[in-house]
């Protein structure tokens, strides 16, 4: 018995250190080369914070482009998809429900053109982006609520795309609170 004591013992506490200390240490030095030093990237308008980056912001009003829709509303403390499936009458009466609201608020859009991302959760709740088909689909709105022109509104969803990490990791997507920014600070040219 002895024999079998002592090694797990020892294997116990090189994983606890490797596990418990070098591993979390490795990734805190990680973080620190991210934008916001591991501490999330915040976003400020007029010197003021107005969200983080990589969390989901609520936006209803018609100038602004909307973000996916949250289970958990848009609640960073309780993130969590909606756990309904797609044959579950009440996600099915949510994801109607999201359709004709979006469909009232940009009545030029057919129901078959919508993306599902913006009707249906996200699996966290706070996905902060959308495709740019996404983006897109909603600028005939915001440049008509803005007295934009669409093709500028256009080119400024094409400036806040980004590209798949390393060009092939994940799809192209754009930032929402990112694009609202700049639309409040006045960048479309």
């Amino acid at each position: 018995m002895r024999k079998y004591i002592l090694p797990s013992l020892k294997l116990t506490a090189v994983l606890i250190v490797i596990l418990g200390l070098l591993y979390p240490l490795l990734i805190a030095a990680v973080g620190r080369l991210t934008p916001g030093q591991g501490k999330g990237e915040t976003l400020m308008l007029n010197g003021k914070v107005v969200g983080y980056a990589n969390i989901g912001q609520h936006f209803s009003a018609d100038q602004y482009f909307w973000s996916r829709p949250s289970a958990a509303g848009y609640n960073a403390a309780g993130s969590s998809g909606s756990n309904k499936g797609p044959s579950n009458p009440d996600y099915l009466r949510d994801v109607q429900a999201h359709i004709d609201t979006f469909l009232v608020h940009n009545p030029g859009v057919k129901k078959e053109d919508i993306p599902a991302e913006l009707v249906t959760y996200s699996g966290s709740g706070l996905d902060p982006d959308l495709s740019p088909a996404g983006a897109k689909i909603q600028v005939s709105r915001v440049a008509a609520v803005r007295h934009l022109d669409e093709e500028k509104l256009n080119d400024l969803v094409d400036r806040y795309t980004e590209a798949p990490l390393w060009g092939i990791f994940g799809p192209a997507r754009v930032n929402v609170l990112k694009l609202n920014i700049a639309l409040d600070k006045g960048e479309v040219k």
